[in-house]
This record gives C-alpha cells, structure tokens and sequence, in this order.
C-alpha cells in the first residue's frame, strides 16, 4: 500500500453565509468517494483515545461539527498530527493511513463519512499488522 500521509487531505467545505447565519453544504461533488456510512462521536471525555487503527480500502472522511480534536496520522515511515476545529474543513484519510483521535474538547461532535459500510476485515488494529500491511 503506497499511501503516504501527503495523500491525506484538508477538504474545505462549501458553505453560504447570509444574515441568518452560516450553512455548510456536503454534496455528492464534495468529496471524491460515494458515501456508504455515516457516524458520529459525541460526548467523548477529553482524555479518551478512538481510533488506533488504519483501513485496506476505506476513505473517510472527518468532520469536526463542534469543538475540536487532534488526529495523529502514520503511514509507516511518518506520523503528523492535525488539530481540527472548524466545521467547514474536513479530513480525507485515504486508505492505508494509521489514525489515532484524541484531545476532545467538551461539547466536541466529531462527524465520519465512510466510503463503505462496516467491514471488520477491512480493519487494521495492531500497529506492527499495519506495518507489515504497508510493506506489501
């Protein structure tokens, strides 16, 4: 898998803003997979870890709707960490990347876009599997 984290991506999400306020808009020209899942995390306490895994062939995309958090990003050779806390600015992690999500802050809502529905088989929990996942 030849992914590296420079393949992982800041997306800007059109919005509309007028008097009323500010509406962000995700439409199917958006972003570049079709969505198959849609989740969310909330109420997660601010010392709490998600994640820990990588994907075979899984896209998603990250959503911070409210508050912020860091996603640590690994392919093997590098690892960046990415503050999120605009809800117009989203995430793309390509398939192949090891993320790790901490430091919520309160009232955080963090929206996923996945290009599939649940496949266990497609995770990538241990590190030293992603590793050798990476090598292939």
């Amino acid at each position: 898998m030849g992914t590296t984290i420079n393949d992982v991506t800041i997306l800007e999400i059109p919005r509309v803003h007028d008097e009323r306020g500010l509406l962000a808009v995700i439409e199917k020209e958006t972003i570049p997979f079709k969505i198959e899942r849609v989740y969310y995390l909330y109420d997660v306490p601010s010392d709490a870890f998600r994640g820990g895994h990588a994907h075979k062939e899984l896209y998603q995309l990250i959503i911070p709707l409210s508050g912020s958090f860091n996603v640590l990003l690994k392919d093997g050779k590098e690892s960046k960490t990415i503050n999120l806390n605009k809800p117009h600015k989203g995430l793309l992690i390509v398939p192949g990347i090891w993320r790790e999500i901490d430091n919520f802050s309160s009232g955080c809502v963090c929206l996923v876009l996945a290009s599939s529905v649940y496949n266990e088989d497609d995770y990538i929990r241990n590190f030293s599997d992603f590793l050798a996942f990476k090598k292939t």
